[in-house]
């Protein structure tokens, strides 16, 4: 070995050099082409030997109670193995996220169109939809409670979840007072702003198997956001200890929050255990809008006060979010929608409440930017009424006001970390505008609004350019314990050395896989690292949510690897008799630069495989004063992104071209730059479908749009260029300084298309989506 020690060939900086696909790389997605090629397996194209289809019977009223259910002429069907009722639920009929109130199976009452109702096992799909039809339920319908404020306060209404414990139908009350509450203002502006509900749009459907297991328990592939939560929920209803219901990540075709309430988890396991045969579960489209949750809607009062120069005095602000039938998140959106609610903005007084609630309507949880994105279309909206009123450029009104490094929340937090808003603002000011349109040339009308409809050309057309600035928290928060599992191992394999990086952490798109292949590459300098496939045998990674996995999941991979580096190097000194202390491992070697190579990584393995299992948990935050919203620490970190849009508009039809759509983000740290850009091109697509077209349309509790022939998402016409400018202003509190990344862009981009509008338009616009009937006047 002494050789090695004598042959400094190469320093650790010059083979650092040939390391490629580590932190701060772009290295292409391993699924990345599997998925170009129509190649890629997702959940629904599970299968297995001696499969049967389950589905679901849902309820078609919004409201009513269930009389009988008589399920024998489906039983009795041929083809059919098993019809289930909330009586075969072997465990505890309840399920949630955060409140334990929805059931498995519905028993004596539904509360929304849609709930399932039963089960049926059969040969085929369509012999299992046949059978839903021959079941006969009795129902006694009510008036669905459907106004979400009045079911804040209004103790006439019924009360959906009598054992709540909470006044009327109330999930979550939070106020959020602090400064003065008598102050006054030189200028003050006031709106109320609506909301409406918005799909996750998936294009994959809620789908899956569970194979029944000889020792009691089930296997379980599927899509999901998180796996262990799943398998806690899922253990309850089916009456099993956790470690007998295995669950295995499969393919996921998009998630966006959709994917981390139960759907058909529960479900396709009691079918595969009744039966002792494997089941299969895929939802189609019109049952995939029933079967998830959405975006909640909201109502917001805002009301902003300013000195004549620009300075805010007070915020006041009360939101009011409909939660549909059950809890899910909710409780989130309330308390994310009030610690966020005044923007990225420092403001000496504040007085903000919000109440989230039980209705009839479909149910809520979560969805990209969960709570903040609903209060940014209002104080966003307010920031651009204020610049107004006070004559003054909307940019430099948000600059005089932007928080920073230092500055303390209206929650009583103080930012100690980054927080360059007022450069954001700066720089996408400063971004190339598109060019201006030429009156007198003969346009490409698919560059126009109504694109190839050829509904104009180019008469009645009015430019605007919008800005928005928004704030988002990053993990969960409020006390929560945070945290992520990630096992690492190092071996030799054909003469190389190889990682392995095994955790919980669901790839819902956003690539996880590379950034964790990027983190060990990096902490472990070898080129070859496989992720193990993803399920519950490793610990908890937490759901792929609230922009936290490369912050959290990132952290365990990095610290599981650190302690694999640190073994290695144990060994390594009782082999090589010492090691210098600025020991690396860089190209498969363990190099330093006082010694250069002292070995290859393999020889120092041998046929012994280094494995260490790390968590990492984030430091701890607070709950909030449940009276005055107050709390040293409620969010770990947040996040900011500034965006600015350009649209034409034909104020004539109310048709709307976004012609360009830029942002300027902090995301601390870019492990991964190419990837960063498609996260916030993604999110600002979903964000401008909220502001221009995408809404659930619901009436008395019924969804009047369940398909995307009527819920309509952006296409590649509707998405405009977009310039991206990041900036890596580091947290010191996260591994590499990294900031969440995938919500913020969501958050600001409809905000900034609405502004546009209004700029274009002169319009009010205090309804997000903004159609053709709202620009035109024409909205009823």
């Amino acid at each position: 070995m002494s050789a090695h020690v004598n042959a400094p060939s190469r320093t650790s900086q010059d083979l650092s050099e040939s390391i490629t696909g580590g932190v701060g790389e772009s290295p292409s997605r391993p699924d990345g082409n599997l998925k170009v090629r129509g190649d890629y397996a997702y959940s629904s194209d599970l299968g297995a030997e001696d499969m049967l289809w389950g589905a679901t019977l849902r309820s078609p009223h919004p409201y009513a109670r269930i009389t009988g259910i008589d399920v024998g002429p489906a039983l009795a069907h041929p083809g059919v193995y098993a019809v289930l009722t909330h009586e075969d639920v072997p465990g505890d009929n309840r399920y949630g996220l955060k409140i334990v109130d929805q059931p498995v199976l519905a028993e004596d009452v539904v509360r929304f169109r849609g709930e399932p109702v039963a089960l049926v096992a059969a040969d085929d799909p369509e012999t299992a939809r046949r059978a839903l039809e021959l079941i006969a339920v009795d129902y006694q319908v009510l008036e669905p409670v459907t106004d979400p404020k009045r079911a804040a306060h209004d103790p006439a209404l019924p009360k959906l979840h009598p054992d709540s414990g909470c006044e009327n139908n109330l999930v979550r009350y939070q106020p959020i007072v602090r400064g003065r509450q008598d102050v006054r203002a030189d200028v003050v502006v006031s709106g109320t702003y609506t909301l409406g509900m918005q799909d996750q749009a998936f294009l994959g459907p809620e789908s899956g198997l569970a194979i029944p297991a000889e020792d009691g328990g089930v296997e379980v592939f599927l899509a999901t956001q998180d796996l262990h939560s799943d398998r806690k929920q899922t253990a309850r209803a089916l009456g099993l200890p956790p470690d007998k219901v295995r669950m295995t990540m499969s393919g996921v075709g998009g998630a966006f929050g959709g994917r981390e309430d139960l759907s058909i988890q529960a479900h396709v396991c009691m079918l595969a255990m009744h039966t002792g045969k494997p089941v299969k579960m895929v939802y189609n489209r019109e049952e995939s809008f029933y079967g998830h949750v959405h975006r909640h809607p909201a109502e917001m009062y805002f009301e902003h006060g300013a000195t004549r120069d620009g300075e805010l005095v007070y915020v006041k602000a009360r939101m009011y979010f409909d939660g549909g039938a059950y809890a899910s998140k909710t409780p989130v959106v309330v308390g994310n929608a009030t610690t966020l609610g005044t923007g990225p903005y420092e403001v000496p007084n504040v007085d903000i409440a919000g109440w989230g609630v039980y209705t009839n309507n479909p149910p809520c949880g979560a969805m990209r930017g969960l709570g903040a994105v609903q209060p940014a279309f209002a104080y966003e909206a307010q920031m651009d009424k204020l610049a107004r009123a006070l004559d003054m450029d909307p940019v430099e009104l948000r600059q005089r006001n932007a928080v920073e490094q230092g500055s303390v929340l209206h929650t009583g937090q103080q930012l100690d970390y980054p927080a360059p808003v007022g450069e954001l603002l700066e720089r996408a000011r400063k971004l190339p505008m598109p060019p201006e349109r030429d009156p007198a040339a003969e346009p490409d009308i698919r560059d126009l609004p109504g694109g190839a409809a050829n509904t104009t050309h180019g008469e009645d057309i009015a430019r605007g350019v919008g800005y928005a600035a928004i704030i988002k928290n990053v993990s969960y928060a409020e006390g929560a314990d945070d945290y992520s599992t990630a096992r690492a191992s190092l071996q030799a394999v054909g003469g190389e050395a190889v990682a392995m990086v095994h955790t919980a952490a669901a790839e819902v798109g956003q690539g996880l896989v590379t950034v964790q292949q990027q983190i060990a590459r990096t902490e472990l300098g070898v080129e070859r690292v496989n992720i193990h496939p993803n399920d519950t045998s490793v610990g908890e990674a937490g759901s792929s949510s609230a922009s936290r996995q490369t912050y959290i999941t990132g952290g365990a991979v990095k610290a599981a690897c650190e302690a694999v580096r640190e073994t290695l190097f144990e060994r390594a000194a009782a082999k090589l008799g010492h090691t210098p202390p600025d020991l690396a491992v860089v190209d498969g070697k363990l190099v330093s630069d006082s010694h250069g190579v002292l070995a290859d990584v393999v020889e120092i393995l041998g046929d012994e495989v280094i494995e260490c299992t790390r968590e990492y948990h984030h430091r701890p935050t607070y709950p909030l004063d449940p009276e005055t919203g107050q709390s040293e620490l409620v969010h770990v970190q947040h996040a900011f992104s500034v965006h600015r849009a350009v649209v034409d508009v034909d104020t004539q039809l109310g048709l709307v071209k976004v012609v360009a759509l830029d942002c300027v983000q902090d995301v601390g740290k870019a492990v991964n730059p190419d990837a960063i850009v498609g996260q916030i091109q993604g999110g600002a697509t979903q964000g401008m479908g909220l502001a221009v077209m995408e809404e659930i349309q619901v009436s008395d509790g019924l969804i009047r749009n369940p398909s995307f022939t009527d819920y309509l998402i952006p296409t590649i016409l509707d998405t405009p260029p977009m310039k991206v400018d990041i900036l890596e202003r580091g947290d010191p509190h996260a591994p590499y300084g990294v900031r969440g990344v995938g919500e913020p862009p969501t958050i600001s981009a409809g905000p900034a298309v609405l502004a546009a509008i209004r700029a274009a338009t002169g319009l009010d616009l205090t309804h997000a989506p903004a159609g053709p009937d709202h620009i035109t006047g024409t909205a009823g």
